[in-house]
């Protein structure tokens, strides 16, 4: 019996799911939860989509649903979903163990923590694992799940940019267009709705580049009294990285920023650089050339040296 059957089974016998996204949530996570919440709903299936944090990426507020997303575990589920979860510690919190765990995920980092691990790094992200499920078990895919689905692979893929993106990637994009989501008006929300903080941030992180091994490798960082001088929150300056890689000499670049009280590291790499190493020496994980950590510091500057003595370990 396949994964995705068995989780189909799992559901079926289940009286109220949860579906949690993953800590610092991204379009893949909450694309994923909404496309299978939307499913639920459509079939009367009682569940809640769970993240340990009431603060989400608004520019989703789009995607069906996404207004249903709770900070509050309910008093009762006897199944679980975890979404782009690369560990088990990225749910924000310890599970009942006798409750079943649904694991969708597509990072390297995963080790198959779930009851049905439905579990694959090829894939370009856990919304196109999702709708394999959907597709395996026959399910219906409505406008409303087609929308979310769409939104999780399109952000996950930087917009179909990135090797994990194949032939087979894009024959379920159609079927999603077909399905009805719309790939203009999807772009427009995710594109054109940036806070004006954003630009007031992103040159103050531009200006502290530094760069290393002829250029190859480099380090930007995001203080603490950057974000309280523009008012911009921590996603408003994660398109840094990818300016910073866009650079045709860098091969590898680590950001820094403090959020909730920790230094938050990304990770990414060009060609055969394997980042998600150097994110689980300091358990970590992700993808080969996209990964991510977190240190137990405020001083983003140590941080950064700590993060860069083991790039230079790896990349010599």
């Amino acid at each position: 019996m396949s994964e995705y059957t068995k989780a189909l089974e799992l559901i079926e016998k289940s009286r109220y799911i949860l579906i949690i996204t993953h800590v610092n949530p991204d379009p893949d996570s909450i694309g994923s939860a909404l496309a299978l919440s939307n499913l639920f709903h459509e079939n009367k299936i009682k569940h809640k989509v769970f993240n340990i944090s009431s603060d989400l990426p608004q520019n989703l507020d789009f995607i069906p649903r996404f207004d249903k997303i709770s900070d509050q575990l309910p008093a009762f589920f006897d199944l679980a979903i975890s979404v782009d979860c690369g560990t088990y510690k990225r749910l924000g919190f310890e599970l009942d163990s006798t409750i079943p765990l649904i694991n969708f995920d597509h990072h390297k980092s995963n080790n198959n923590f779930g009851t049905v691990n439905i579990v694959d790094s090829q894939k370009s992200s856990t919304a196109e694992l999702v709708f394999e499920f959907f597709k395996h078990n026959g399910l219906y895919i409505t406008k409303d799940s087609a929308t979310a689905l769409y939104v999780g692979i399109y952000d996950d893929t930087l917009a179909f940019s990135l090797g994990r993106c194949d032939e087979k990637t894009f024959e379920k994009i159609n079927f999603l267009v077909e399905c009805g989501a719309s790939p203009s008006e999807i772009a427009n929300k995710l594109l054109r709705r940036d806070s004006l903080a954003k630009y007031r941030i992103i040159p103050k992180i531009l200006e502290s580049l530094e760069l290393f091994k002829e250029g190859e490798v480099a380090s930007i960082v995001a203080r603490e009294e950057w974000f309280k001088e523009t008012g911009a929150h921590n996603r408003d300056c994660e398109d840094a990285l990818d300016m910073i890689m866009s650079i045709a000499i860098v091969r590898i670049a680590v950001f820094i920023r403090v959020v909730n009280g920790v230094s938050r590291v990304s990770l990414r790499s060009k060609g055969q650089i394997d980042v998600s190493k150097i994110a689980g020496e300091f358990d970590g994980g992700g993808h080969y050339n996209a990964a991510g950590c977190t240190l137990d510091m405020i001083d983003v500057e140590k941080a950064k040296d700590i993060v860069l003595k083991e790039i230079f370990e790896v990349y010599k």
